[in-house]
């Protein structure tokens, strides 16, 4: 099948107020899916149909072709989910949190006792193994909930606000275990997170919701297209000085839709290719161009101008 997980007019209400409404969401097997949106936009809603943990109001979730709402077993035994705000019995340590896990899960200890060593390994944890989970730090309680997610093989992992609240270095380690998961063990992971530059640097697709819609869906690269419409080129100008007026014989050049300067940086948004006239106007106002590029828009802007558009 093309689509492992699916969503076929998906909608949920409560006491007849909208939370989801006709979503259709769709992500391949191996995929890295990004799920994005402000807060009440029906990403939790969603999450909790997927799981099997609350019932459609109509439409139907698939995962791997099992109905979450008729055979929520089925799609518990091949997903793993690591919520927000994760939490562990203080007092087990890792090992023993990994082996309970295991145990609940029905992987006798036997079978379970060498992949617990695998996948404490996998997630850098192997010599904390046996301190106490109570004092492990943020990014460290992060990096066990992706092993309790491991021990049981899942086909699919969501993964809520993973990095939340962990530092830089904490941060980029657990996107690096998400981007392992994936590719290494072809698991198909559905990313929820504010953060968009993370979701930029690991995901292949991503999909955008307001109000319980699907308001767009696609890489950041078609996505950039979309939004942008025929305004598909984006420049960054760095000059040697910027000089009185500069930015607004830019303006002035046909094809430029919007200039922004900062420093010694020119942002110049357009809809074709204007960097010959824009040397000029540089070169003419008396400083040199430094750099001239084209560049994509980021999972950022995307985001704000599908808002703003909609």
């Amino acid at each position: 099948m093309e689509w492992v997980v699916e969503t076929r007019e998906l909608s949920k209400f409560y006491n007849g107020v909208k939370a989801v409404e006709k979503l259709n969401l769709r992500i391949r097997e191996g995929e890295i899916y990004g799920l994005l949106g402000p807060n009440g936009a029906g990403k939790t809603t969603t999450i909790l149909m997927l799981l099997g943990l609350t019932e459609p109001t109509s439409g139907r979730a698939l995962v791997y072709g099992y109905n979450s709402t008729t055979e929520p077993l089925k799609v518990k035994r091949i997903t793993g989910y690591l919520p927000e705000n994760v939490g562990f019995y203080e007092d087990l340590t890792a090992r023993e949190t990994l082996r309970y896990i295991a145990r609940l899960n029905g992987i006798p200890d036997k079978e379970s006792s060498s992949k617990i060593d695998e996948v404490l390994k996998s997630v850098g944890l192997s010599e904390v193994s046996e301190r106490e989970v109570g004092k492990f730090s943020r990014g460290m309680t992060q990096r066990l909930g992706i092993a309790t997610v491991l021990i049981k093989h899942p086909k699919f992992v969501i993964l809520d606000e993973p990095t939340t609240g962990i530092d830089p270095e904490g941060a980029s380690h657990i996107l690096d275990l998400i981007v392992k998961m994936s590719r290494e063990q072809n698991i198909t992971v559905l990313l929820s997170s504010h953060l968009l530059h993370q979701v930029q640097r690991i995901c292949d697709r991503v999909g955008i919701v307001s109000e319980g819609h699907l308001v767009g869906e696609g890489s950041i690269e078609q996505l950039g297209r979309e939004i942008a419409g025929k305004e598909q080129t984006f420049l960054e100008v760095q000059v040697e000085e910027l000089m009185p007026n500069i930015a607004n014989s830019i303006r002035k050049i046909e094809g430029v839709k919007e200039v922004r300067s900062s420093g010694n940086l020119l942002s110049i948004r357009c809809d074709r290719d204007v960097r010959r006239q824009v040397s000029k106007v540089i070169v003419d106002s008396g400083t040199l161009p430094l750099q001239i590029r084209s560049r994509d828009y980021t999972l950022e802007e995307i985001y704000i101008r599908y808002f703003q558009r909609g």
